[in-house]
């Protein structure tokens, strides 16, 4: 965006009389030749520039394939980190866990198929959600379920009560996102709030990336730099004529981890090391092989019928609130990394009542958590400059295939998790960069927008540091746990403090004229806050099979 660096005094070119009017323009050329050797500022750039398949253009069906398995592959992590962390401490056994997974894969396989066909339509991939936790594992130490004796009873009636919790939760988010509740929220976003709010996105989760990784970290580091050598330099070294090293490191990574992580296993250099050391780098600690059924059909209500508690259904909504906040940050980056226009509001509201749907999916199917947009897979389009629809529909279809067929499904669910956290490292830190790529339509030069941007950055990390550390602590026998809950859940979140704060503050400092609009890039933004506004956003966004003749987005 063109800055304005105030006059500079050009009149006084032309105080002369006209006899020096030629020795003038010899000047005047000599300086025109001097400013056009000047660098140049970047332009900015409505879509991203440099991805080879945007989301209308998908790559040959065997490079799509590879592609929507190496999105399944990275699904893994958050599918089997919540129930491996959640189910042993409900009284779940190795196959009771291989259950949950298997049926949080199939809704999350379901999930995603709907959310590009009717939701957003970005290659967005729908996960569990890690945001859920701190309800869930107050329902998982709730007194009146201690009382069971039996472990599998116990169990059972666990997951029944975070069940209904979850139904709940998840009519409140298709409450929000169908009635447009959200999308009028939204609206009000200029380029100055994204900014913090997508890159609080990547960066809030900062404690499943090398903290997660350092469990194991003779696995975990080789991974990463591995990762990082594939990835970004292997390619100087050995061309190609296409970019098979870049798009396709994840896979090449996993590989060459899991190996060596096996040799580790298989050389006994963990058999006398702590038991938690063992569950985080043995390759033969997960149970799922051996307990996973060859063949599961994952069905609703397999655990009974749903409970219901007022205190964890509160606190549990307004986990879902926070999820809203969080999936939002990931649309847009994924928006960006597919080289499409910023996603209107209306959609962004529609994918929001679609989440919702794969959170009633999750209560209904007995899943321990609610869905939320994947934000490593967002990541992984910037990797792979590939932000094909299609590519995410295949990676649907390996989710539910491999959710069914249970024992080659565990076999890929074993992947150690601090192999995982490795790739976590590289692809949150890009769905930051996507947030940072917003200040190129705000006024860097302005103080209210450094102000804006400072404070919140600052105070997207500091609350909850205190809210995470301090505050649980403190109130954990004091007052009812659900409201303790529901006030942590709020504040702990990184991405919703700072996108809170950089809102009010937007909205109440640089939104008085002209030119503080211009400064927060609202002019510019104001032709994508309207669905029609832009001819591309049908493009995009559009509904198949003329959907969007019975369903206009506003």
């Amino acid at each position: 965006m063109a800055q304005n660096e105030g006059g500079d005094g050009g009149n006084g070119n032309n105080a002369g009389g006209g006899g020096d009017g030629g020795n003038n323009n010899k000047k005047s050329q000599s300086k025109d030749a001097k400013q056009e050797q000047l660098p140049v500022a970047h332009p900015a750039k409505e879509q991203l520039p440099g991805v080879q398949y945007c989301i209308n253009s998908p790559p040959p069906w065997p490079e799509a394939l590879l592609l929507g398995f190496q999105h399944y592959i990275l699904t893994l992590g958050m599918t089997v980190l919540i129930p491996t962390i959640v189910v042993p401490q409900m009284g779940g056994s190795n196959l009771e866990k291989a259950k949950v997974i298997q049926s949080t894969l199939f809704v999350s396989g379901l999930s995603t198929f709907l959310q590009s066909l009717f939701g957003t339509r970005l290659p967005s991939v729908v996960v569990g959600s890690y945001t859920y936790m701190i309800p869930i594992m107050s329902a998982v130490q709730a007194s009146r379920y201690s009382s069971y004796t039996d472990p599998y009873e116990r169990f059972t009636q666990t997951i029944r009560g975070i069940q209904g919790a979850l139904i709940i939760s998840a009519c409140f988010q298709m409450v929000m996102g169908f009635l447009g509740l959200w999308r009028n929220a939204v609206r009000f976003l200029s380029p100055l709030c994204v900014v913090p709010y997508v890159t609080f996105t990547g960066l809030g989760l900062y404690h499943l990336g090398f903290p997660m990784l350092a469990t194991c970290i003779e696995v975990g580091l080789p991974a990463l730099i591995v990762m990082v050598f594939i990835s970004q330099y292997l390619h100087r070294y050995i061309s190609t004529k296409k970019p098979t090293f870049d798009r396709f490191a994840v896979l090449f990574t996993i590989a060459s981890a899991w190996l060596f992580a096996q040799l580790l296993t298989s050389s006994t250099l963990y058999n006398n090391k702590p038991e938690s050391t063992q569950n985080s780098c043995r390759t033969d600690r997960a149970g799922l092989i051996s307990s996973a059924p060859w063949v599961y059909f994952p069905y609703p209500f397999q655990w009974g019928s749903p409970t219901f508690n007022y205190g964890e259904t509160f606190a549990m909504i307004t986990a879902s609130f926070v999820s809203l906040f969080e999936s939002t940050g990931t649309f847009y980056a994924a928006a960006r990394y597919g080289s499409a226009t910023p996603v209107p509001p209306s959609v962004i509201s529609r994918g929001t009542g679609w989440l919702g749907v794969a959170s009633l999916l999750n209560g209904m199917f007995g899943c321990v958590t609610g869905s939320a947009a994947s934000v490593e897979n967002a990541g992984l389009l910037a990797l792979t400059r590939v932000g094909s629809r299609r590519v995410i529909q295949i990676s649907a279809g390996f989710m539910i295939f491999f959710s069914v067929f249970g024992k080659f499904g565990a076999f890929f669910a074993s992947i150690p998790l601090p192999i995982m956290a490795a790739l976590y490292c590289i692809f949150f830190g890009y769905v930051s960069s996507a947030g940072l790529g917003f200040l190129q339509f705000c006024n860097l030069n302005s103080f209210r927008t450094k102000f804006v941007l400072g404070f919140s950055f600052f105070i997207g990390v500091s609350i909850p540091q205190y809210f995470t550390e301090y505050y649980q602590v403190k109130q954990e026998h004091a007052g009812p746990r659900w409201f303790n809950d529901i006030v942590t859940v709020i504040f702990a979140s990184h991405t919703m403090v700072a996108a809170l704060v950089a809102f009010i503050l937007d909205f109440t400092l640089t939104r008085e004229d002209d030119a503080a609009r211009d400064d927060n890039g609202l002019k510019w933004w104001e032709k994508f806050s309207i669905y029609g506004s832009d001819v591309r956003s049908n493009e995009f966004y559009g509904l198949p099979c003329r959907l969007n003749e019975f369903f206009p987005a506003l």
